[in-house]
């Protein structure tokens, strides 16, 4: 029997307080055991395996044909990373979130999202083209679950169960799908900017509130020549705004988000700068070669899932560091009590303060 402490998060950030299996993935997998048993081959289908401990103790209890969504890229990895190392590497495939990853499917193991407009389209979806038959095992950790979530499973299915906590996670049991619907992007226009946003993307089709002081300080002139990169992009909000402020300019823009790049890309869309504006689904700026870019603009995530940590903004200087070309800027927009300054020195170069209020700071650092 598989042993989910043996799964290892690599490539995505390691240390305190950050696993690869928890006891809302135990929960799942016990209360959907009776059911996976009689799924046929490819009836199963996992939605949200942070990386890989739903997807690979099915495989180890036997289910074959497995499709599987994750939206970050780090764990679409460490999934297969996992895989390769307990020899289960063609149990499953890994798929985007449209159509073929649920039609026809029997049975759904579901970390659940904790955007409620995120569980909505992946509801949805299911409700729209899996079996009529199927059964949606949909779970996570008490602390990060609302009854809000039992009310959109209910618009989208008939029958609904909750079972008892255990080691402060639920699993809530979904049943006889009803008005289900391919997931579209929500569209909200700011100052005549539109932002499209599928449910997982971060802020939705909000600005958050980083970003938007961010895009008051951007600077008025860019260096020419080399694209103007919107290192994790989220909805693409600002590698839209540099687009249309520069409209002689060419913008590339990358997140490990697969819903936030389908979010950027219908911005950038809606924007009328499709045609200057190249959106890739990476880890990091490992698309980009060394020395290859002059401007890049970031605001860095501060958490893994739930957990608080530095590890994703320092790997991200890092790498921000590594594309610049010397005297690039990196711009970067990060909450102040975070204190990133001294790593920005480090990893990139000499770094001036460009703005700051009671929450937010933005700085240039400029690369040696």
């Amino acid at each position: 029997m598989l042993s989910l402490e043996s799964l290892r998060r690599r490539p995505d950030v390691e240390g305190p307080g950050l696993s690869a299996s928890d006891a809302a993935d135990r929960l799942i997998l016990d209360e959907s055991a009776a059911a996976r048993s009689a799924a046929r081959e490819g009836g199963l289908v996992v939605v949200g395996d942070t990386h890989g401990a739903l997807t690979l103790a099915a495989a180890d209890a036997g289910a074959r044909g497995i499709r599987v969504h994750q939206d970050a890229l780090t764990g679409e990895r460490a999934l297969a990373a996992n895989a390769g190392m307990l020899g289960l590497e063609g149990s499953f495939s890994s798929l985007p979130l449209h159509r073929a990853l649920v039609e026809r499917a029997q049975v759904v193991l579901l970390r659940l999202p904790r955007s409620l407009e995120a569980l909505d389209d992946i509801a949805a979806l299911v409700a729209a083209h899996a079996s009529p038959d199927v059964v949606v095992f949909a779970g996570g950790r008490l602390k990060h679950m609302t009854h809000a979530m039992n009310d959109v499973l209910r618009a989208h299915f008939g029958g609904l169960d909750v079972t008892h906590a255990r080691q402060k996670s639920r699993v809530l049991v979904a049943r006889e799908p009803r008005a289900g619907h391919d997931p579209a992007p929500r569209r909200v226009s700011h100052d005549g900017l539109v932002v499209c946003a599928y449910g997982g993307a971060f802020a939705g089709a909000a600005i958050d509130i980083g970003t938007r002081f961010l895009l008051e300080h951007l600077p008025a002139r860019v260096p020419d020549g080399d694209p103007l990169v919107d290192f994790a992009c989220g909805t693409g909000v600002v590698a839209a705004t540099l687009a249309r402020r520069h409209p002689g300019h060419r913008v590339y823009a990358t997140d490990q988000s697969a819903s936030a790049v389908a979010s950027a890309l219908a911005t950038a869309d809606a924007n009328g700068v499709a045609d200057r504006v190249t959106i890739e689904r990476a880890d990091l700026l490992e698309r980009l070669g060394d020395a290859s870019v002059s401007f890049v603009a970031l605001n860095p995530p501060f958490h893994s899932g739930a957990t608080l940590t530095d590890a994703i903004a320092t790997r991200m200087f890092a790498d921000a560091g590594r594309v610049l070309r010397s005297g690039g800027e990196l711009w970067t927009v990060w909450n102040s009590a975070l204190l990133y300054r001294p790593a920005l020195e480090r990893l990139v170069g000499p770094t001036r303060q460009i703005a700051r209020n009671p929450k937010f700071t933005v700085t240039a650092s400029v690369r040696r």
